[in-house]
């Protein structure tokens, strides 16, 4: 089969069923899809049936916040993809709007379209790549001349999808707490997996505004074989491009740390700071700092 620079991946299978099969489903892709694969999260989507059907809201839970965890450990296999998990229609509000009406740009827009949904002969049936076509760009920008595949891997023995309960809103637990406007910093070396939960998490918490410190200058002098970190512009430049195509919607703000605290300390809009375990104890730091200021963050 040919192999295409980019592509979109639609998971329509119930949250339970993906965490069991996304290993042999992300198998199947990386046999066609060579550098950036997309990821969209849809369990419960149809394409079989008269109607199109169209994008409908995710609630943030954390039950999706572990798949998401666990569809990037799982992409770790797979070293040649650059793999984005996009949050686009996961949202940790009401659910009071029940569809998206605006097509999404991606910085890699999709030559092909891959999907987990299977039709009951097994085979690539044209009505039902049609209808995935027209779900996905309708969705997201994606290049003219788009292929679409009905993927088949191998799964191992379990149950099958037909037996599992259909995959509803708000059966998954309650909705992940959100925050008007978040922190996070790092170095964010060569982007990779580790780095993409993190920021996974931070923009499912965060209603508004994203703030992304980036070391840089004298917090780079203690790192090991601190001569090959790439220089702060390139790193900001991939941060900047994962983030806005995982979720668009927030204000992203980006600055040089050349302090362990930033504005982390002062900036009283902030409401909740997200560590790994790596900066956790500068997390703490920062809100003893804050706590002075009568201004404490919420640690996640």
């Amino acid at each position: 089969m040919s192999v295409f620079r980019s592509g979109l991946l639609v998971l329509t299978a119930p949250l339970s069923a993906l965490s069991l099969r996304f290993v042999p489903i992300l198998a199947s892709a990386s046999r066609i899809v060579e550098d950036t694969l997309y990821i969209h999260l849809q369990p419960g989507l149809s394409l079989t049936g008269s109607s199109q059907p169209g994008s409908t809201y995710v609630p943030a839970t954390p039950e999706v916040y572990s798949l998401i965890n666990k569809l990037y450990a799982d992409a770790g296999a797979h070293s040649h993809l650059d793999v984005r998990v996009l949050l686009t229609n996961i949202r940790n509000q009401s659910l009071t709007q029940q569809s998206l009406s605006s097509v999404q740009n991606l910085s890699h827009p999709p030559e092909v379209i891959l999907t987990d949904f299977q039709t009951s002969d097994g085979g690539q049936y044209n009505p039902v790549k049609q209808r995935l076509e027209r779900y996905a760009t309708s969705c997201y920008s994606c290049r003219p001349n788009l292929i679409s595949v009905l993927l088949y891997p191998d799964y191992e023995p379990m149950m099958d999808q037909s037996e599992l309960p259909p995959w509803e809103p708000g059966l998954d637990g309650g909705a992940l707490r959100s925050y008007s406007d978040v922190v996070v910093g790092g170095t964010f070396d060569r982007l990779h997996n580790a780095h993409k939960i993190l920021l996974s998490a931070c923009c499912l918490l965060a209603e508004n505004r994203l703030l992304v410190g980036v070391s840089d200058k004298d917090l780079l002098e203690n790192k090991m074989l601190k001569e090959l970190i790439q220089p702060y512009e390139h790193r900001v430049e991939k941060l900047c491009e994962f983030l806005v195509d995982v979720k668009p919607s927030l204000r992203y703000d980006i600055v040089p740390l050349v302090d362990p605290y930033g504005p982390s300390i002062t900036d009283p809009d902030l409401e909740c700071i997200v560590v790994s375990e790596e900066t956790r104890k500068g997390g703490v730091a920062v809100n003893k700092k804050r706590l002075e200021n009568v201004m404490p963050l919420k640690l996640t």
